[in-house]
């Protein structure tokens, strides 16, 4: 179980707004975000993270405090073990595709099957500069995976993906997600693509 009750002040074109978000996600369960730009869907998922602070919350994960202002308490990103795929990507340009599964496991039988879900076998020596942006999207999704997570969280994961690779990569992670009993909070644009995956919900609004 994921329990998260945070308040975020964002900086918005309608001026200093709060972000609010009190909600239990049960282990195993499957998430979409929404909700208008602006409205702090991203942030949100960098606060579970770790990346962002929040003037108040409490973050806990399996009875495991990640977060709690009023004690002070603040694990760290890298002792969260959360997975994130990040909107941009955030690929390391020196590193191969092969170099970037490695970075997170030495499982050489969980990176094959990685590689297999994200159709890359063949482009395991190629930097991310020569890969199409489809291919660094899938990327960076096998990446977040690499180091088995808990939890999983995902910023816009399929935008870059035609419709065909789309639906064959969402197949292949609902098998993957049920197999695991990952936690996964997806932000999305388009709700209907991940009615494959889930039909639980998140609006988020300022």
């Amino acid at each position: 179980m994921i329990s998260i009750d945070i308040e975020k002040k964002l900086k918005t074109y309608q001026g200093h707004q709060n972000l609010k978000v009190a909600r239990q996600f049960p282990a195993g369960s499957i998430t979409k975000i929404y909700g208008p730009s602006g409205a702090g869907k991203t942030t949100f998922l960098k606060i579970i993270a770790g990346f962002i602070k929040p003037e108040k919350g409490i973050i806990t994960v399996d009875n495991v405090t990640w977060l709690n202002t009023g004690s002070k308490i603040f694990l760290p990103p890298q002792k969260r073990m959360a997975g994130f795929v990040f909107q941009d990507y955030a690929l390391f340009p020196n590193m191969t595709v092969q170099e970037h599964l490695e970075y997170g496991t030495n499982d050489a039988a969980w990176i094959k099957r990685l590689l297999s879900i994200g159709k890359l076998e063949n482009l395991i020596s190629h930097k991310p500069e020569y890969l199409s942006g489809g291919q660094q999207q899938r990327l960076a999704i096998l990446r977040a995976l690499t180091i088995k997570p808990k939890l999983l969280l995902m910023d816009e994961p399929f935008s870059a993906l035609d419709p065909k690779m789309k639906t064959a990569l969402i197949g292949e992670l609902k098998t993957l997600f049920d197999e695991s009993e990952v936690t996964v909070l997806i932000v999305s644009h388009n709700m209907q693509e991940l009615d494959g995956l889930t039909k639980d919900e998140l609006v988020i609004h300022l």
